[in-house]
């Protein structure tokens, strides 16, 4: 076995290892109603498979991606684009029965992920699930320079089964540091003719899903990567230019994955103080409906008569009627005119959030 990863933890990478283990003891801990778990893990799958295909060239809206994977109907979108995110989200569900599974990550197992990846996409007609039999290269796609030329296709099958044995022998290093060395020399190795980028990312959560840092399933790394594209790219370039010394590479995609932790745990947060503030309540006599609507903008800071028919999916008149209700009892507050207006909690709602987290 030849593939050693080279690296050094920083005292950068040890004090975000140590808050991620924070977090991670912070979900495991918190008890939230399943609907509520349900709610946010899908809306982490949006978001991930959106950013994720949004990374490789897919000109979807967050909106448009949203819709899509709801099933809804969306007008004037590229098919290929349609069809890439859809594959993602199957290549998601896919990982997803591997949570907490202590059986190794096979070749086999990588393939059938790219096939899944690229079916009736870019890449699907260049043998899918195979590895590459040709020489590819890695361009930006403003310049159209070459930026990258990936080993030659004849050591393709043998770095495959090194990275393998690696990957299925590591020990005394923290998950989350294999999938970061993993996610760099899956892309380096660029086994495919395409979809290297979407397999090393799935590649990277799938060890995290199965070595018990899959974070209630409620983080989306690759938001952080899609912010700012250039980032990523150069984290992923200063390996080759230090000599395959993954030092950085590693600090930023822990780093990646620490702000995630910090959201979702600030996301948490918000909801166990929502399930406070309904229980608060009780003397308004609120409808199931109600409640779910409070709790959204507990979350969220606030809702618009749209958010609350997509959210809810229900129709424009009953959105009215429920946030009509809740201004009504006192509980939400309008703000803005007809058009582009909003609902937030009221002065005298806020406040007792405030108080109750006083207490936490």
């Amino acid at each position: 076995m030849s593939f050693t990863p080279k690296f050094k933890i920083t005292t950068k990478i040890n004090k975000q290892l140590v808050e991620i283990e924070r977090v991670r003891g912070f979900l495991d801990a918190i008890k939230l109603k399943d609907d509520w778990f349900e709610d946010m893990q899908n809306e982490a799958l949006i978001l991930e498979t959106h950013y994720s295909t949004h990374i490789e060239g897919t000109v979807l809206t967050l909106n448009q991606a949203k819709k899509i994977l709801e099933g809804k109907e969306v007008k004037n979108v590229d098919i290929r684009d349609k069809r890439e995110l859809i594959n993602y989200r199957f290549a998601m569900d896919f990982i997803s029965k591997y949570l907490g599974k202590k059986d190794p990550v096979t070749e086999g197992l990588i393939r059938e992920l790219h096939k899944i990846l690229v079916k009736e996409v870019r890449g699907g007609r260049v043998d899918p699930g195979k590895y590459r039999v040709i020489q590819n290269y890695v361009i930006n796609s403003r310049t159209k320079n070459v930026i990258y030329t990936p080993p030659p296709p004849l050591e393709v099958p043998n770095l495959m089964k090194e990275f393998m044995e690696w990957l299925n022998s590591y020990q005394d290093l923290s998950p989350v540091l294999a999938a970061g060395i993993a996610q760099f020399q899956f892309v380096h190795i660029h086994p495919f003719l395409d979809g290297n980028g979407r397999t090393a990312r799935l590649l990277s959560t799938l060890i995290l899903y199965k070595t018990g840092y899959d974070f209630k399933r409620l983080f989306t790394i690759s938001e952080y990567y899609d912010k700012d594209r250039s980032a990523y790219y150069q984290a992923i370039q200063t390996v080759r230019r230090n000599n395959m010394d993954m030092t950085y590479w590693l600090e930023y995609f822990i780093e990646g994955l620490w702000s995630q932790m910090i959201e979702i745990q600030n996301k948490g947060k918000r909801v166990i103080g929502a399930e406070s503030i309904i229980k608060s309540l009780k003397e308004y006599d609120l409808s199931e409906r109600h409640q779910k609507i409070i709790r959204y903008i507990v979350v969220n800071g606030k809702i618009n008569n749209k958010q609350c028919q997509d959210v809810f999916k229900i129709i424009k008149r009953t959105a009215t009627r429920d946030l009509t209700s809740l201004l009504n009892k006192g509980i939400l507050e309008r703000i803005g005119e007809k058009k582009g207006n909003y609902y937030i909690l009221s002065k005298e709602i806020s406040s007792k959030i405030r108080d109750i987290k006083g207490h936490h």
